[in-house]
């Protein structure tokens, strides 16, 4: 008891006995410099185990990358070296025919792509995770959305790039169709229910607008008493009867049912949600129809890792096209130069502030390893212009590069090419303010909360195709009774503000497939265990009844030796 008392007084009351004594100036600096020379000495290390099949490895892993980037800077030198030889439009359309072949084939497999994705990947989930990743997919949608947005109002409002002196408009796209925002609206209710699921392979509901031809008698009195005597009141009586005869003719404009051309994307992801739910929900007897929408979509999939390796040729030769046509660009960039930047560093601070955070918050991991690995999809999308398009390589990143599951991408992803389109929203957001400083008009605080709702429903029913937001754009500009022509002042700019948007768009849905992963790991977990007790089980029964029939067999045998 003597001999340990001094050591509790030393461990509780004298501290500062055990503590070491403050090191000086020479001896810091000197243990700074061996770490210095430790962290050296294993750089050299690292980099003399580098070997050539090393830097093989690492060539044959990112060759497609490596590829696509060199495509991008191969069109764009291409573009500008073939401006000044002022091609005809029959040799421009001869010179952008190998960027045409890359967007007919990977439209090819957006249909079946889209289809059996999702009727796998609802078939694979109960009901009760397949609709809590479905709600926490749509807050994601629709949270950013409306982030995306915010951000676009806050830019346009900062920059203000429609103020100053602006000549006519430099583009003419023709007559823009008037579009009322409650028709846009219903269509896409519409669109969700298709009559004809042939038909909406190639077609989907549009409004058009028809004038009715009315025509009504228009009583007109007129007084003649003062220029006719009394002798010739009977004659005036009776021209007065011949004058109120008169008809006149008056137009009513009513929408009538109509049509465009167009993969009706919205009208099968409901279709196949629903017919993937309930092959799940019929257990055994969909086992057959599962499997066979799991082996068209696996063989989708093998036809995009063929396709592949095309997309850096028609990449080059669709950006270089696009610059080639291009026809003034002094005034393209003297007029809309405040434009485009406003809607690049909106678009930049969602796709590379926002969102890789948004991701950071939830999941606790690095976002820009998780983007690093989408390099080829955001790619394709850049030269593309189409979510839609870009869908089979969205796939190919994710499952294989991410890891992300199956379960999940099959399901987020179509349904996110479809109506998650923060991209197109920022944009429209930012075209209806710009258009509304074009013409001087001070919007107040409520027509720019409609302008912000009603670009966050519009980009929903945005198909997945270049240029779409353009058609979406008259409803914005609609509803807050700005004039519609004026979007002839930014149809210039419009196809690289394109590109920059889709690559947004994809980015979007991309992290969003990360983060409902992220959300829904036990459902996923909880439904492996199932499924891995289910397939436990279905393997002991033909055992035992295999045994049954040994046993039998065996008695059968020994009664004959009897």
């Amino acid at each position: 008891m003597n001999e340990k008392s001094p050591t509790t007084a030393s461990l509780f009351l004298n501290q500062d006995v055990d503590k070491a004594p403050l090191p000086e100036k020479g001896h810091l600096r000197s243990r700074l410099h061996r770490a210095m020379e430790r962290r050296a000495s294993s750089m050299k290390e690292r980099m003399s185990s580098v070997s050539w099949d090393c830097l093989k490895g690492f060539l044959r892993r990112n060759l497609f990358v490596l590829f696509t980037v060199a495509a991008v800077g191969m069109g764009v030198i291409l573009g500008f070296a073939l401006r000044p030889r002022n091609l005809s439009l029959r040799e421009m359309k001869y010179f952008a025919f190998p960027g045409e072949l890359l967007m007919r084939m990977l439209r090819m497999l957006v249909l079946p792509l889209i289809i059996s994705s999702l009727v796998t990947g609802m078939s694979s989930l109960d009901g009760k995770a397949s609709g809590k990743m479905g709600i926490r997919a749509v807050v994601y949608y629709m949270l950013t959305t409306l982030i995306a947005v915010f951000i676009g109002i806050i830019v346009v409002t900062i920059l203000q790039p429609g103020k100053g002196r602006w000549d006519s408009p430099m583009a003419n796209a023709g007559n823009i169709e008037p579009v009322q925002a409650v028709d846009a609206f219903l269509d896409l209710i519409r669109n969700m229910i298709p009559p004809n699921l042939v038909e909406a392979c190639f077609k989907q509901y549009k409004t058009v607008y028809k004038t009715i031809v009315h025509m009504r008698n228009v009583t007109v009195t007129l007084n003649l008493t003062d220029s006719l005597n009394e002798t010739e009141s009977k004659l005036s009586m009776n021209l007065s009867r011949v004058l109120h005869t008169i008809q006149e003719t008056e137009g009513e404009t009513v929408p009538v049912p109509g049509s465009s051309a167009g993969v009706n994307a919205l009208g099968l992801v409901v279709f196949s949600v629903c017919f993937g739910l309930v092959i799940g929900n019929m257990k055994q007897q969909g086992q057959a129809l599962r499997e066979f929408f799991d082996c068209l979509n696996e063989a989708i999939m093998r036809l995009v890792s063929i396709i592949i390796w095309y997309t850096p040729v028609g990449i080059m030769f669709l950006i270089a096209g696009k610059i080639v046509e291009m026809n003034n660009l002094a005034e393209v960039g003297g007029q809309l130069g405040m434009y485009t930047v406003s809607v690049t560093v909106g678009l930049l601070i969602h796709g590379l502030f926002v969102l890789p955070l948004l991701y950071f918050l939830v999941t606790r991991k690095n976002p820009f390893i998780f983007i690093g690995h989408l390099l080829q999809a955001l790619i394709t999308a850049l030269g593309t212009s189409s979510s839609s398009a870009t869908l089979p390589i969205t796939f190919r990143c994710l499952e294989e590069n991410n890891h992300v599951d199956k379960r999940v991408t099959r399901f987020v992803l179509p349904v996110g090419a479809t109506i998650n389109m923060d991209g197109t929203a920022l944009y429209e957001a930012v075209a209806a303010i710009f258009i509304a400083q074009v013409n001087d008009m001070d919007l107040n605080f409520g027509q720019i909360l409609t302008i912000s709702i009603t670009a966050t429903a519009a980009s929903i029913g945005a198909a997945g195709i270049p240029q779409a937001g353009l058609v979406t754009m008259v409803i914005v500009l609609t509803s807050v009774g700005l004039p519609t022509e004026d979007i002839t002042l930014i149809i210039a700019v419009d196809w690289f503000l394109d590109r920059l948007r889709t690559t947004t768009n994809v980015l979007g849905d991309s992290l969003g497939a990360g983060i409902v992963e992220h959300l829904s790991r036990e459902e996923l977990q909880s439904r492996d265990a199932e499924v891995c007790h289910s397939v436990i089980e279905e393997s002991e029964k033909p055992y035992q009844l295999i045994c049954h029939e040994n046993d039998s067999l065996n008695h059968h045998n020994n009664e004959t030796t009897m």
